[in-house]
């Protein structure tokens, strides 16, 4: 499918535009470089967020320069084309094709950008651009600058100020627009996929690792390009691990098993986290911490409306749970000193969720001027409470190593909100249909 190159030029338009009312500059917003994996192989390639965000472009080496003024330009240095090297790494849009494809205003090899860096700084205010990520670009960027300032004698001035240029795209990068929550819900949907065919995976003597096959295997059949992390499946006591990747135990009867896994999609995440039994049935327990987790999911999304602020949804959930913790015998007191004492982190010592887009945890920041952000349409956040229950002096055996974690992904609209992995089984009921329809239980 032809990409749609109008919601990229759209957003380098708005970040010339609010560089403009800055008072001008050059922005330089170069992608990720490969990484070694060991020896003379490489780590598979993953574009910059900010990069790609503003581009559509998906190859290394590469950067983007914006230019506001009288006269915006955006310009893209990239590779060069080289069939030699297209032989061994595959198609190279080159300059030419990619100004053409991509819709900006000049593209050259990635070769030429040392030499006309200095003359793109000449006379400029400022510099947009993001110091500190990557040393190499700090120090090209540094030496780009030295060779401007050399020239004051000939009446000519460097740029006085380094300004962020991430955190005016973060700001962008919070509001999704249609073609963003277009890839989103698709990321989601093959997602729901994934946790699904686990579900129907899942039995007693199987390794965490074969159900995590099962999610590979659906999130790339429905064309994702990688998970957009790893991959958490944790039975038994790992379901109390929040950042268990370990995936190497078997799964044993009568044992929760918790799936956290989402797909990326043309660089988009998803985010999905399920908790569900070896066996398809809940013990007593299990079913009694899950629907507190459940409630306290539901209380949460509730919180997710225009206006309501960030942390909004993080305290509905986290009263929920903590009177849940006090009416299992799980905390004793009251509710008021349970969360003024904070002894419910005991068993639920996570946010009740973050942004999420390109990134998993996504670029925006909480709090604006000290206070929690008012929530707006088009933020996609997830929404994930959970109940670690640990062996410990006065827990209830009964209680021990139970594991729930339930995260949905939830897009702010203009009415509320809208669920986008709804798909994925989620009430006790759904879940135990859906595995009761597994080959190996219908044997």
């Amino acid at each position: 499918m032809p990409l749609d190159i109008a919601p990229f030029q759209a957003r380098r338009a708005r970040l010339l535009q609010t560089m403009q009312e800055a008072g001008g500059g050059v922005a330089i917003i170069p992608t990720a470089p490969e990484r070694v994996r060991n020896r003379d192989t490489h780590h598979s390639y993953r574009f910059d967020s900010y990069f790609y965000y503003l581009t559509g472009f998906r190859e290394p080496e590469a950067v983007l320069v914006l230019v506001a003024g009288d006269a915006p330009r955006s310009l893209l240095f990239c590779r060069s084309k080289d069939i030699e090297r297209e032989i061994w790494d595959g198609y190279r849009h080159g300059p030419d094709a990619a100004r053409e494809t991509f819709g900006f205003d000049e593209a050259h090899p990635i070769a030429e950008l040392d030499a006309k860096l200095a003359e793109l700084l000449l006379n400029q205010p400022t510099i947009f651009y993001s110091m500190g990520y990557e040393p190499d670009w700090d120090r090209r960027l540094t030496d780009a600058l030295n060779r401007v300032r050399a020239q004051a004698r000939s009446g000519h001035q460097a740029p006085a100020q380094i300004r962020d240029v991430r955190s005016l795209v973060d700001e962008m990068r919070l509001v999704k627009d249609d073609s963003e929550i277009a890839t989103m819900r698709r990321a989601a949907a093959i997602s729901a996929g994934a946790h699904r065919r686990a579900m129907l995976t899942a039995r007693h003597g199987a390794w965490e690792h074969e159900l995590e096959a099962e999610l590979l295997h659906e999130f790339r059949r429905h064309g994702s390009q990688s998970p957009a992390y790893g991959s958490i499946v944790a039975s038994g006591p790992n379901a109390c691990v929040l950042h268990y990747v370990e995936n190497d135990r078997q799964m044993q009867h009568g044992e929760l098993i918790l799936i956290d896994a989402g797909c990326e999609l043309d660089g988009y995440a998803s985010d999905i986290t399920r908790s569900f039994p070896v066996n398809g049935r809940f013990s007593g327990p299990q079913k009694a911490v899950y629907e507190l987790v459940l409630a306290a999911q539901a209380a949460a999304i509730d919180k997710v409306r225009p206006g309501l602020d960030w942390n909004a949804a993080h305290d509905a959930a986290t009263r929920v749970l903590a009177q849940g913790f006090l009416d299992l015998g799980l905390l004793q007191g009251s509710l008021d000193g349970v969360l003024e004492a904070g002894s419910y982190r005991q068993f639920y010592m996570h946010r009740t969720g973050h942004w999420l887009g390109l990134d998993v945890h996504d670029a925006g920041s909480y709090q604006t001027g000290g206070q929690w952000r008012l929530l707006a349409p088009g933020n996609v956040l997830t929404v994930e409470p959970g109940a670690y229950i640990r062996p410990a002096e006065g827990v209830p055996e009964a209680f021990w190593n139970i594991g729930v974690r339930i995260e949905d992904n939830v897009l702010v609209t203009p009415e509320g909100n809208d669920i986008i992995t709804i798909a994925t089984p989620k009430t006790i009921a759904e879940i135990e249909a859906l595995m009761r329809e597994a080959p190996h239980a219908k044997a």
